[in-house]
C-alpha cells in the first residue's frame, strides 16, 4: 500500500514515515527546452583546450551515455557541483529573506572588494570549511582556532552532530574539510543531493564574430602605446610608457588600435565553441535517503535527518522557483507537460509520487526544524549569521594586491 496518495502533498508526518520505512531515494525527471523552442542552439559552459583538439565543439563536455537502449551523444549542460551552488543560492536568498533559519557563517569583504561583498558557507566553494573562511577572523581570532571553527574537525558519519549544528549544507551537498588541521584525513562527507542537467542528441554549431567600427579606424592608422599618468593609451611616443632601454611601450600584444577596442573586427567562424543543439534537455535530482541514514548523531538523530530531507527537497524547489537561466544564451523551459515530478524509489524498486511545491518545500523545512531537540538546535532565528567574520590582514592585503595586479593587466589590455 502507498505511503501517501498522489493528491495529498508531502507533509512533516509522511517524510518522517518515509525515513523510516524503505525507501531509498527520492528522485525526479524533468524535460526541458531552449526558450526559443525546439532547435535553438543553447551554450554550454566551456572548458579550456589545447592546440591539438580543435575539432568543432571541443569547448564542450560530450560524452556518449546509454539511453533506450541506444548510444546517444550528449553534452554537460550544468554539472553536478554547479547545480549544487545554484541551489545553494536559492537557499541563500531564503535565508536572507528571513524565510528559514539555518546556520549560516558569513566573511564581509566589503572593505577589500565592494563588488563581492560578502561571502558565506552558502555561498564559499567549499561551504564552512573554505579558506576563504578559514583565513579570516573571528573576534580578532582565526577563525579556525575559534570554539565554532574548531568544533566540526572530528565530523565523521559516525557522528555529525557538530557539522550539523554550524554548516548543515555540507552533509546535503558534501564536504571535505581538506584544509583543516587534519590535511586529508579532514572530515568527509558524500554528496546525498545530487542534481545534473543535460542535452541529449547534442550537435555542435559555429557562431560567427565581426564589428563594423563607424569610423572605420584602420589597424595600420598609428601605433598605439602605454600612456604616463592616467591617460589608459596614446599615439604619443613622447607621452608613452618607456621600458629599461627608454623604448615606447606599446599597448597590448602589437599596440594596434584594436587594442583599445578601436577599428573594425574581421568576420570570423568559431566552431569550437559556437553552441549546440539538442532534441530535449534532461533535468535529473536525486535525494539519497540511504545517505542521511548512514549519518549518526549524539542527539537527536531521527530529527536530524528529518530537516537534511526537508532542506534538500527546499534546496530543488528553492531552485527551480528561480528558473533554468544558466548562463548567456542558455535558458530553458520546462517542456509542457514535462516539468520536474519528484517520486519516492523504494528497495524494490516500487514508486509513489511525491507531491511538493516551493511553499509547501518551506513549510517543511521550518516545521522540521521546529521540531530539532534541545543540543542540536539551531540558535540563531531567521536570516541571522552563526558567525559574522572579518578578513584576516593576510588576506585582505593578499586580495588587494591580487585586484591591482588585475585592474593593471586590464589596463595594458593583457587580462
Amino acid at each position: 500500500m502507498p505511503l501517501y496518495e498522489k493528491s495529498t502533498p508531502l507533509d512533516l508526518d509522511r517524510l518522517k514515515e518515509i525515513l523510516a520505512g524503505d525507501t531509498v531515494a527520492i528522485r525526479g525527471m524533468a524535460t526541458l527546452e531552449p526558450a526559443g523552442g525546439p532547435g535553438d542552439k543553447i551554450f554550454p559552459p566551456t572548458h579550456a583546450v589545447d592546440d591539438k583538439n580543435k575539432k568543432p565543439g571541443a569547448k564542450y563536455a560530450f560524452e556518449t551515455r546509454r539511453i533506450g537502449g541506444q548510444d546517444v551523444t550528449c553534452v554537460l549542460i550544468d554539472s553536478v557541483q554547479s547545480q549544487a551552488n545554484r541551489m545553494e543560492e536559492a537557499l541563500q536568498a531564503l535565508w536572507d529573506d528571513k524565510k528559514i533559519a539555518l546556520p549560516v557563517v558569513s566573511v564581509d569583504f566589503s572593505s577589500v572588494a565592494p563588488e563581492v561583498g560578502r561571502v558565506t558557507s552558502l555561498t564559499a566553494p567549499h561551504r564552512i570549511a573554505d579558506a576563504l573562511l578559514r583565513d579570516s577572523l573571528l573576534n580578532g581570532q582565526l577563525f579556525r582556532l575559534s570554539d565554532i571553527g574548531k568544533s566540526f574537525t572530528d565530523s565523521s558519519t559516525k557522528n555529525a552532530t557538530a557539522l550539523f549544528k554550524v554548516c548543515p549544507t555540507g552533509l546535503v551537498f558534501g564536504l571535505w574539510d581538506s584544509t583543516g588541521p587534519k590535511g586529508g584525513l579532514g572530515a568527509k562527507f558524500q554528496r546525498a543531493l545530487v542534481s545534473e542537467i543535460v542535452g541529449i542528441n547534442a550537435a555542435p554549431g559555429s557562431k560567427t564574430e565581426s564589428r563594423i567600427d563607424p569610423l572605420n579606424i584602420l589597424k595600420k592608422a598609428a601605433d598605439i602605446y602605454e600612456a604616463e599618468g592616467d591617460e589608459r593609451w596614446t599615439t604619443d611616443v613622447a607621452k608613452a610608457k618607456k621600458n629599461d632601454n627608454d623604448d615606447p611601450i606599446k599597448f597590448g600584444k602589437e599596440g594596434k588600435p584594436s587594442e583599445v577596442n578601436h577599428g573594425n573586427v574581421t568576420p570570423s567562424i568559431d566552431s569550437i565553441g559556437g553552441g549546440v543543439t539538442i532534441d530535449e534537455a534532461r533535468h535529473t535530482v536525486v535525494l539519497s535517503l540511504a545517505s542521511l541514514r548512514r549519518l549518526g548523531f549524539t542527539t537527536g538523530a531521527d530529527e536530524s535527518r528529518t530537516v537534511l530531507a526537508a532542506l534538500g527537497l527546499l534546496a530543488v524547489f528553492a531552485a527551480q522557483g528561480r528558473g533554468h537561466d544558466l548562463r548567456s544564451r542558455c535558458l530553458l523551459v520546462p517542456r509542457k507537460g514535462s516539468a520536474l515530478k519528484l517520486e519516492a524509489v523504494s528497495r524494490d524498486g516500487s514508486t509513489n509520487p511525491v507531491e511538493l511545491d516551493l511553499a509547501g518545500a518551506i513549510a517543511l523545512y521550518n516545521e522540521a526544524v521546529g521540531k530539532l531537540p534541545d543540543g542540536i538546535k539551531f540558535i540563531k532565528p531567521a536570516g541571522e549569521a552563526l558567525a559574522c567574520l572579518q578578513p584576516s590582514p593576510k588576506l585582505a592585503d593578499l586580495v588587494k594586491k591580487s585586484r591591482e595586479l588585475a585592474a593593471a593587466e586590464a589596463d595594458a589590455g593583457e587580462a
